[in-house]
């Protein structure tokens, strides 16, 4: 039998400083694996940030890659959870989800399949095609990545029927505790792809940047406010947690 658990909301504004950020979340993950707080959820919008996995940091385009993001505005960080360099900013949601388990590597990629649903779900309710897998040419690559699709041609920087990614999702697991996050991107696609391209380029990693999309490039005059309650009506609706407001 499932058991539903509390999950204590928390709704953040960005630091502006991008690696305190990231270090909040890692906080957030001690907290809850030594006892101190329980399941939490941390919704914010991000100053812009280049977040570089540890693989790029070892390439040798990496430095010129770094200066890049720079260029465009975007604080490179290197993040300890997820594969290849993703960009946020204010147009993008980042979604902590913060939960004790005993044996919390054992639903690894359980979690990322049930997120995967969870935010694709909360995207249909939007009015998105969205589905779960990786694109050709996506910027960190994801099996199960959410891409949206159009088919009215109303995105008109796409053809019709292009797809784009609109969610990635990393997992960090520890002794007793997970920390899943997921970046869903909501609107002004436009610098995310241009420094995204720029930066892949520098690091010579192949990628496509018609890929890179945000939902408001789909489903026009959407706004991350829908978008959030959206994704907590999801969440209420799931069965799985009670959420906390």
């Amino acid at each position: 039998m499932s058991v539903t658990v509390d999950l204590d909301l928390l709704r953040e504004e960005p630091s502006a400083d991008p690696v305190a950020d990231l270090a909040r979340g890692i906080d957030l993950l001690n907290e809850v694996k030594g006892g101190e707080r329980g399941a939490t959820l941390r919704i914010y919008r991000p100053s812009p940030t280049l977040a570089f996995g540890q693989r790029d940091v070892r390439l040798p385009g990496f430095e010129s890659a770094r200066m890049a993001a720079l260029r465009h505005g975007f604080e490179p960080v290197v993040r300890k959870a997820g594969g290849r360099a993703a960009a946020y900013h204010q147009g993008t949601l980042i979604i902590d989800h913060v939960q004790p388990e005993p044996d919390a590597m054992l639903g690894h990629t359980i979690r990322f399949q049930e997120f995967g649903a969870l935010f694709a779900d909360a995207l249909r309710s939007v009015g998105v095609d969205a589905h779960i897998g990786e694109l050709p040419g996506e910027y960190c690559a994801g099996e199960y990545s959410v891409y949206g699709t159009s088919h009215s041609g109303t995105a008109s920087q796409y053809d019709a029927a292009a797809s784009v990614k609109l969610v990635g999702t990393a997992q960090r697991v520890v002794t007793g505790a997970w920390l899943f996050t997921s970046v869903l991107v909501v609107t002004d696609s436009a610098p995310l792809r241009s420094v995204l391209d720029e930066v892949y380029q520098a690091m010579e990693i192949p990628m496509d940047p018609r890929t890179v999309g945000a939902v408001e490039d789909l489903v026009p005059g959407m706004s991350v406010d829908a978008v959030t309650e959206s994704l907590l009506n999801t969440y209420r609706g799931s069965g799985k947690w009670n959420l906390d407001t």
